[in-house]
């Protein structure tokens, strides 16, 4: 499993609906494992995203889906990142038998 950094951030109707049902968190989350992903952190932030996210899912394809799925809703943007593992980064910077 590969590992994604999720930001999100609110929309109006977003905002209006967690105000409204916090406990909607909760459904989202199930959502997201509904749909092969797993949530292994979550936090609230204070700025420019409204929620971090550290996610595994089986690959770019399927992280993808998940952020287009839960943008389509209109409540949340999302900003996905791939996450890599710093040993793995050293083993590939490591490999000089590959050009690049």
């Amino acid at each position: 499993m590969s590992v994604y950094l999720m930001l999100t951030t609110l929309t109006d109707s977003g905002r209006k609906a967690l105000q409204d049902d916090p406990e909607l968190l909760k459904a989202i989350n199930k959502e997201v494992e509904f749909m092969g992903c797993k949530i292994i952190i979550q936090y609230a932030l204070l700025g420019q995203y409204d929620f971090v996210n550290i996610i595994e899912a089986p690959g770019n394809e399927a992280v993808a889906k998940l952020a287009i799925r839960l943008s389509a809703k209109g409540t949340t943007q999302t900003l996905t990142l791939t996450a890599i593992p710093i040993d793995d980064l050293i083993h590939t910077l490591k490999n000089r038998e590959s050009p690049w």
